[in-house]
């Protein structure tokens, strides 16, 4: 299994028991004001921040009403570019990509706390790990909490006010302590977090979790490994098979140019032309009309942030 498959499964083992489905009086279309049975999406791009191409690609899919909602990697370089965003465009729904790890070869970054009080979340050239195991093997759990905590308290000071948080590389579920310390911070913010129902209840990942949080019932993402020519098939049998309740899709955008095969490379998973494909794919007339035939409603994290208000 190469690394990217080994992620992706390591991230959806964590989304399948981070939390149990609590049995709350209502279901989420119905806290949002919907029947219970309608399809609702949140259509999500990670990762802005972390290059020009992916703010640009990510900034037009936003207008064009093709994502509804994208998240920001706080410790990457083009934070400056996503606030001067948000600060013009204060519609735009913006989480944050709450980022632990550093997985490209050439191209790195470390934390926004200071070095010396998140020494467990360093590799020895004092970037992040480039794994999510590796955050496992090494980070404390109070150390995870305080850069979290950083990266959000970063975003406020450049005017970037979240709409909720989830992570990269399903980085804050390296361990269940990492994990309440992401449910903790959520909490002491009120902010709605990424977190799957599961059929079978984790105690110990639950725990943190309370009934009136809003949890995802699915979770949809490209698989690495996935062929260009099944790109467009891929989206539409998840879009066809979507249940009714609360889904993600997450998609990876960018656009194939110099600046992202630099960073990302070109052929590889959820590199610059896999970005460049969910791009197209997000932004074009098959995915509207695959919506569109299998009555699906795009809401956004800021729809269950006003839930969440109203507690």
């Amino acid at each position: 299994m190469n690394y990217w498959k080994a992620l992706r499964l390591s991230f959806f083992c964590w989304l399948l028991v981070c939390a149990q489905a609590f049995g709350q009086a209502k279901s989420v279309p119905e806290r949002l004001g919907y029947p219970a049975n309608t399809k609702l999406l949140i259509v999500h791009g990670d990762d802005l921040a972390v290059a020009h191409s992916v703010d640009t690609a990510s900034f037009d899919a936003l207008e064009k009403g093709a994502i509804t909602s994208a998240s920001i990697m706080v410790p990457c370089p083009w934070l400056t570019e996503v606030a001067d965003y948000a600060h013009s465009h204060p519609e735009a729904d913006l989480g944050l990509h709450l980022t632990l790890t550093s997985e490209w070869k050439s191209y790195r970054w470390g934390p926004v706390a200071s070095s010396n009080q998140v020494t467990t979340l360093l590799n020895p050239s004092g970037m992040f790990w480039d794994t999510t195991p590796a955050v496992a093997a090494h980070a404390k759990p109070d150390e995870a909490e305080r850069e979290i905590r950083a990266q959000l308290e970063r975003a406020l000071a450049w005017g970037i006010h979240p709409t909720h948080l989830d992570t990269h590389m399903g980085s804050v579920r390296a361990t269940p302590e990492i994990f309440d310390a992401y449910v903790k911070v959520a909490h002491d913010y009120h902010l709605p977090f990424l977190a799957l129902k599961a059929a079978a209840p984790n105690p110990r990942l639950s725990s943190a979790i309370s009934d009136k949080d809003i949890l995802l019932d699915a979770v949809v993402i490209a698989a690495a490994g996935l062929p260009a020519s099944e790109w467009k098939n891929f989206y539409r049998n998840a879009i066809s098979s979507l249940k009714p309740g609360l889904t993600e899709m997450i998609v990876h955008l960018g656009h194939d140019d110099a600046e992202l095969e630099a960073v990302m490379g070109i052929s590889n998973d959820y590199g610059a032309a896999w970005r460049q494909r969910d791009y197209d794919f997000v932004t074009g007339w098959d995915f509207k009309k695959a919506l569109e035939e299998n009555h699906v409603v795009l809401v956004k994290w800021k729809d269950l942030e006003k839930v969440l208000d109203q507690r």
